[in-house]
């Protein structure tokens, strides 16, 4: 399968290095030019620098019905736009990532209903682990090795961009949570000292994550 993705962020790599596994063709839309030049050094696809909502860049990328698209962009708006542009064009199967609840009903009203909602997978599996009375051990667990932390961010990273630290292996960033919003964390996100950050980590490395968080000095 062919599969055009909008969005060079950690979550859009992380779609395009698993479907580059599974051997599908993989292409990358981004504005930002020195983010996909980063990533050519690891990811064997095609990358477009480029406004991914516009007709003409979506064009560039389509070959046939049989492609799909995937919006993972950091606003639902722009996502539910390009969607929309691309099966305007003739992409087979349209994926949008929302993630301001309120538009998933918008979308179902605009027959878009492949849609990315990570707070609302987050709160599924989190649900499903109660409801199986799994051992929690204080952290919301997805499989027995894979379990949810939050962490508060420290005012010695106060400024720092995500993508700036280094995460052990075993550690993905989910969503930033801060006093009246959350949001899914991308490698862009300026942190803020008081929010905290969730992520899913495996149990072997929740000691390393505690550690890159903990506050240090007076």
């Amino acid at each position: 399968m062919r599969v055009v993705i909008l969005g060079a962020s950690r979550f859009g790599a992380a779609i395009a290095e698993k479907l580059i596994e599974e051997n599908h063709e993989v292409v990358l839309i981004d504005k930002n030019r020195d983010r996909l030049e980063k990533l050519s050094e690891r990811l064997d696809c095609g990358m477009i620098e480029g406004d991914g909502t516009m007709p003409s860049v979506l064009e560039e990328t389509f070959r046939d019905k049989k492609d799909a698209f995937v919006a993972v962009t950091n606003a639902s708006e722009d996502n539910i736009l390009a969607a929309l542009v691309a099966r305007s064009i003739g992409f087979g199967r349209v994926i949008p990532q929302i993630v301001t609840s309120q538009l998933v009903n918008v979308c179902r009203q605009l027959e878009l209903y492949d849609v990315i909602n990570p707070h609302a997978t987050v709160a599924e599996s989190i649900a499903d682990a109660l409801e199986d009375k799994t051992a929690l051990e204080n952290e919301p667990v997805f499989q027995n090795n894979l379990c949810l932390k939050r962490v508060e961010v420290p005012k010695r990273l106060d400024g720092m961009t995500f993508s700036d630290i280094d995460l052990p292996d075993g550690v993905r960033g989910i969503a930033v949570i801060a006093q009246e919003s959350e949001r899914l964390l991308t490698g862009d996100e300026v942190l803020t000292a008081g929010d905290s950050l969730l992520f899913a980590v495996e149990r072997t490395q929740l000691d390393a994550l505690r550690g890159l968080f903990e506050v240090t000095g007076s």
